[in-house]
C-alpha cells in the first residue's frame, strides 16, 4: 500500500532529512586519503545520535543476511551499495558511496553520495556526474498525474545515452513511516506504467550506475553488491516529496 503523507508526517519526515543531509556533508568533508571507513562510520553515527535521533542502517535486517552492523554503508569502488564499514582505508583515485539513513520521532529520511578520493581517473569523474544528473533526471519526472516509470525511464536513457549501465536488480522505494515502502522505484522501466504518482507521496529515488555492465552480485558478507565485472560503480539517492509540477527535494540542509 502507497501512504500518502499528511503535513504533519511531511513536517517529521523534513526533520530526519535535514539530519541525513547534514551527517553527508560531514561525510563528504572528511573522506581523504587514509580514513578508514569505521572512522566514516563514527563520525555519521555520533552526530546522528548528537541530533536525538537513531542511524536507521544500523541492525536494519533483510532476508537471511545479519543486521547490518553500521550507521552508514560505505562502498567503495566496485561496491555498488550496502558496504560494511571496517578497517579499509580510502586511497586517492578511489571513490566511495556513503549512504545514510535516520529515524526520528518515528519517521524516516534516507539519501546517498558518491565521492571522489583526491583525483580519480576521468572516467570515475564522468561516472560521479552522470550519476547525480541522472538523480535529477528522474526527480524531474516524479510529478503528479505521472507514472513511477516516468521516472525509472527517465534515469535509463539519461545513464545509457552516456555510455554507463543502470543496476536493475535494485531499486528506489518509498519512503516516511517506514525505510522501505511502496512504490518501488526501479531505474530502468517504461514510460508511462506503474503506479500513479500523487501529491503527498514520499519517494527515495537512487540511481546506481556501473561503469561496466549492469550485472551484480552480493559478496559472501551478505550485505555487500558488488559489479559482476568488477568496474566501478556510482551512486547518489534523494527523499523527495511528490508536489504537483514541483517535486521538493527533502534531503536538504
Amino acid at each position: 500500500m502507497i501512504i500518502i503523507k499528511t503535513k504533519k508526517d511531511i513536517d517529521f519526515i523534513k526533520e530526519s532529512c535535514k539530519i541525513v543531509a547534514e551527517t553527508l556533508q560531514l561525510l563528504k568533508n572528511n573522506v581523504k586519503p587514509g580514513i578508514t571507513t569505521l572512522e566514516l562510520d563514527r563520525i555519521a553515527e555520533d552526530y546522528i545520535k548528537s541530533n536525538n535521533a537513531i542511524p536507521a542502517f544500523k541492525g536494519y535486517t533483510q532476508g537471511s543476511a545479519p543486521g547490518f552492523p553500521g550507521s552508514v554503508c560505505t562502498s567503495v569502488d566496485d561496491e555498488v551499495v550496502h558496504g560494511i564499514p571496517g578497517s579499509r582505508a580510502l586511497k586517492i583515485g578511489e571513490i566511495i558511496s556513503l549512504d545514510v539513513g535516520v529515524l526520528k520521532n518515528d519517521y524516516y529520511g534516507d539519501a546517498a553520495i558518491s565521492v571522489a578520493v583526491g583525483e580519480v581517473s576521468a572516467e570515475k569523474e564522468k561516472l560521479l556526474n552522470i550519476t547525480e544528473k541522472s538523480l535529477y533526471e528522474g526527480i524531474n519526472s516524479a510529478l503528479e498525474g505521472n507514472r513511477v516509470h516516468d521516472i525509472s525511464a527517465a534515469v535509463q536513457s539519461y545513464v545509457e545515452e552516456n555510455g554507463f549501465s543502470i543496476v536493475r536488480d535494485l531499486c528506489g522505494h518509498g519512503v516516511g513511516k517506514y525505510l522501505h515502502e511502496e512504490p518501488s522505484i526501479p531505474n530502468f522501466g517504461k514510460k508511462g506504467t506503474g503506479a500513479k504518482l500523487k501529491n503527498g507521496m514520499t519517494l527515495a529515488i537512487e540511481p546506481m550506475v556501473n561503469a561496466g555492465k549492469y550485472q551484480v552480485l552480493t559478496n559472501k558478507d551478505g550485505w555487500t553488491i558488488l559489479t559482476a565485472d568488477g568496474k566501478p560503480s556510482a551512486h547518489f539517492e534523494h527523499t523527495i516529496l511528490v508536489n504537483g509540477n514541483s517535486p521538493k527535494i527533502l534531503t536538504v540542509c
